[in-house]
């Protein structure tokens, strides 16, 4: 399994597992826990949880404001383009956010740590995403950024002529400079 810190916010974490193929088809380890912690990524895990979504579903950006997750997200089925957004106030990357594309065909894995907004968008007919969580859900905690708040800008590939379908909770996201973010 390849480790590989993210350039624009290296606090956001790329996992490339090894995939062995054959005649019967693959294998791959989809979580070490040693190999991650020699890489500086020690996690312990506490709740699954998995999704399934139609073309231009837009689920984000969530976040916890208290008992916050770090999320291990990957695409069982079909292609997503997921999104971190750092909403640390202290940190050197505010306000900035990573997306990459994750896929049943490519295999990748982000890692998105506490104190970071997460979403993703649907690009394939369907998919079934999964993610690891380092916290237990909370309801009473949650909280959403609007998904196309100007001041962070996320370049969503969307078909120009058609927006995203999102929940009513999405729709009502706060702007960041409205919200409640971390320290």
């Amino acid at each position: 399994m390849r480790v590989r810190r993210l350039d624009q916010i290296p606090d956001v974490v790329l996992l490339e597992p090894t995939v062995h193929e054959d005649a019967r088809g693959y294998f791959m380890e989809v979580w070490n826990a040693r190999r991650c912690a020699d890489a500086g990524l020690e996690l312990t895990f506490v709740q699954d949880n998995q999704s399934g979504s139609q073309q231009r579903t837009l689920r984000g950006l969530h976040y916890q404001i208290a008992q916050p997750q770090g999320k291990l997200v990957r695409t069982l089925y079909g292609e997503i383009f997921d999104v971190a957004v750092d909403i640390r106030r202290s940190s050197s990357t505010f306000a900035k956010w990573a997306g990459i594309r994750l896929s049943a065909a490519n295999r990748l894995q982000l890692y998105v740590p506490p104190g970071f907004a997460h979403g993703f968008l649907v690009l394939s007919d369907r998919a079934d995403v999964e993610y690891k969580c380092t916290e237990f859900y909370a309801p009473e905690h949650e909280r959403t950024l609007l998904w196309n708040d100007p001041d962070i800008g996320i370049q969503w590939p969307l078909p120009r002529e058609k927006g995203p379908i999102l929940s009513s909770n999405d729709l009502r996201g706060a702007l960041l400079r409205n919200a409640e973010v971390f320290a």
